[in-house]
């Protein structure tokens, strides 16, 4: 059996979805119609051998009424033919009383069991004249038994009709079982091969663009095998503004390093020919490589962070946003000493704690404070706001951000025209979005009032300390902003 079974599934496998569907929808119809076709025949030849039988019944009715009280005898034997009437004849229990003429129906040892009345009535099928007779035996009064029997050939002529008959239309059934699932898989998995014709279309060119065309109706009206297509369709958008996002992303980043590598290997042709140069030149031209060094390693580094979109989840833990916010406005007062970072926590803030990776919060942290510290004028602050809820605001007084440029101020290499001459890739805000997401956070840019740009960093979810869980808002805290 199991030998089977393998047979069976190694079939299974080397059949496409289609013949296994139009096979089994086909197999079910015809079981259907063969199924139908013969429980009709059952009952067809039921009815006919259930008319014979009342006829029968009728018949030996008739005779008890009409010959009452008359002794072992035959009342009538001309029943070969079919429009004579029953033969019939009366039976004693012991042979000894029979009749001197001949029985026209057989005799046997169950006639005279119920002509003494250890035996109920029964019909029986018997051949006599060359022709099939159907029989009924029933008590004739005291001792004697009743025999009554009709010709069955047309009632057998008439089941074996309605059974080629019924054979036809089961067979009529199964070839129209065999169209209809040959047609339900056809139109069944349109879809499906209209979604592999497209998968493999994209595999051999490798052109996300195509898309599966999906029949018309409102979303919540669609079968399963269309929602699949959808769902194939979606992701096929996704993938190709993936692909279109790296394609952009080496785009860029091959033309942000195109002017620092062409410094660094001006530079070092300077420095191979420096038995030519003055020591200052020599001076000048190593710190300018160096500078250009750390300025294509940052660069570097930056794209690598980027291309990582998911935080290393076996290092999250809780984080002090208070105690992030002090070391990220320390660090940015080493690197900007010249800028006055302001740094104000609402006091319910200071056990305010989030899920995190420390690192990459104190990167996100740290690159909003160097953008602000960058347009930032000599004589303003840089103001840091940390709320009860955990939200973190960075405000500078520079330039602010216009409506043009506010769109894209998180879009990889983004530069507007008034940043163009300061220092910087473009990445750094980019940088500080993703991490933003991927910790579950929102970062948003907008114009302050009064002038200056302001971000807001909110973390989705957050309760307040001591407190129940509450709804997320964003307040501005007490102070700075």
């Amino acid at each position: 059996m199991s030998g089977v079974r393998r047979l069976g599934a190694r079939w299974r496998r080397r059949r496409p979805v289609r013949t296994r569907l139009a096979l089994a929808a086909s197999a079910a119809v015809a079981l259907v119609a063969v199924g139908v076709c013969t429980a009709a025949f059952f009952v067809i030849r039921y009815e006919l051998l259930h008319q014979l039988d009342l006829n029968l019944t009728q018949s030996a009715t008739r005779v008890i009424q009409e010959n009452r009280g008359g002794g072992p005898q035959v009342l009538a034997g001309e029943c070969r033919y079919l429009s004579a009437p029953a033969c019939a004849q009366v039976v004693p229990a012991a042979p000894a009383a029979d009749p001197g003429e001949a029985y026209p129906l057989p005799v046997s040892a169950p006639v005279r069991e119920v002509a003494a009345g250890d035996r109920a009535p029964y019909f029986s099928n018997v051949t006599r004249f060359g022709r099939p007779l159907r029989m009924l035996t029933t008590r004739f009064g005291d001792g004697r038994a009743l025999q009554v029997a009709l010709r069955s050939d047309p009632v057998e002529k008439g089941v074996r009709q309605a059974a080629v008959l019924l054979a036809a239309v089961g067979g009529a059934g199964v070839l129209l079982a065999a169209a209809l699932g040959y047609g339900v898989s056809r139109t069944g998995l349109a879809p499906v091969a209209r979604l592999t014709s497209t998968a493999e279309r994209i595999a051999a060119t490798r052109d996300p663009r195509h898309r599966i065309e999906l029949p018309p109706g409102p979303p919540g009206r669609q079968d399963e095998v269309t929602r699949l297509a959808a769902s194939f369709n979606t992701m096929l958008g996704e993938l190709e503004q993936s692909v279109t996002a790296q394609r952009r992303l080496v785009a860029d980043a091959s033309h942000e390093l195109r002017t620092p590598l062409t410094a660094l290997r001006t530079n070092a042709e300077l420095l191979a020919r420096a038995d030519r140069l003055t020591p200052a030149q020599r001076d000048r031209a190593a710190k300018a490589l160096g500078r250009q060094i750390r300025e294509v390693a940052g660069l570097v580094n930056d794209l690598i962070e980027l291309a990582r979109d998911e935080e290393p989840l076996p290092l999250l833990e809780e984080v002090h946003i208070a105690d992030l916010a002090r070391h990220a406005v320390t660090t940015a007062r080493a690197h900007w000493p010249e800028t006055r970072f302001l740094l104000e926590i609402a006091p319910p803030a200071a056990e305010v704690t989030r899920p995190g990776v420390p690192a990459r919060l104190s990167r996100l942290l740290t690159n909003l404070l160097d953008n602000a510290a960058k347009f930032s004028p000599p004589d303003a602050p840089v103001e840091i706001g940390l709320t009860a809820f955990g939200e973190v605001t960075v405000r500078d007084h520079g330039p602010g951000i216009s409506a043009a440029d506010l769109p894209y101020v998180f879009d990889r290499f983004y530069r507007a025209d008034a940043a163009r001459a300061l220092p910087g890739s473009g990445l750094g805000l980019a940088m500080a979005r993703q991490i933003a997401r991927a910790h579950g956070a929102d970062l948003t840019a907008r114009a302050a009032p009064g002038g200056g740009a302001l971000f807001t960093l909110t973390f989705e979810g957050g309760d307040p300390p001591g407190g129940g869980a509450l709804p997320l808002a964003r307040q501005k805290p007490g102070g700075s902003v």
